[in-house]
């Protein structure tokens, strides 16, 4: 593939990309980039074996995923217990920062396992099929059906 080639095909799902992972990262914009940019830097090395079996989104945000289970496999010099994080109640006024718009539901995406987070966020953010989150997330279809019903209902559950 040609380097213009792959940024043609980047420019095209750079928004959505950016989109799935920064709700992945509970709307922590640096750290969203941050994979981003190692996502596509990953893709840019390996775009010579691009083969085309799939659509390049997929192959894409597979990556994507892979960079963002990566970065959190790695260790952290300090880690915060799930009991010292506090959860910010902000309500939704005209004068909330455009930032905050949509912290509510991060957070609650944050409680949620990886995969079902994940598959929610690919399903009802990025529109994709049940059978592109298979391919991008590597699990069955049928699993990624478990985990859209079970994560409708934990984050039922968590914004009532």
């Amino acid at each position: 593939m040609s380097p213009e080639r792959f940024i043609d095909l980047i420019r095209a799902e750079q928004e959505s990309l950016r989109r799935f992972l920064l709700a992945l990262c509970g709307g922590n914009e640096s750290l969203s980039d941050d994979i981003a940019q190692d996502a596509l830097v990953r893709a840019y090395v390996a775009s010579g074996s691009f083969l085309g079996l799939s659509k390049f989104s997929t192959w894409l945000f597979r990556i994507a995923y892979n960079c963002y289970v990566d970065y959190h496999r790695k260790p952290r010099l300090e880690t915060i217990s799930s009991e010292s994080k506090q959860v910010l109640s902000i309500p939704a006024t005209e004068e909330t920062d455009s930032r905050f718009k949509h912290q509510r539901l991060y957070q609650a995406l944050e409680s949620l396992p990886e995969k079902e987070k994940a598959s929610i966020v690919l399903h009802y953010f990025e529109d994709r099929s049940i059978k592109e989150i298979s391919s991008i997330l590597q699990i069955p279809q049928g699993t990624v059906k478990y985990y859209l019903s079970t994560g409708r209902n934990h984050l039922k559950s968590i914004l009532q």
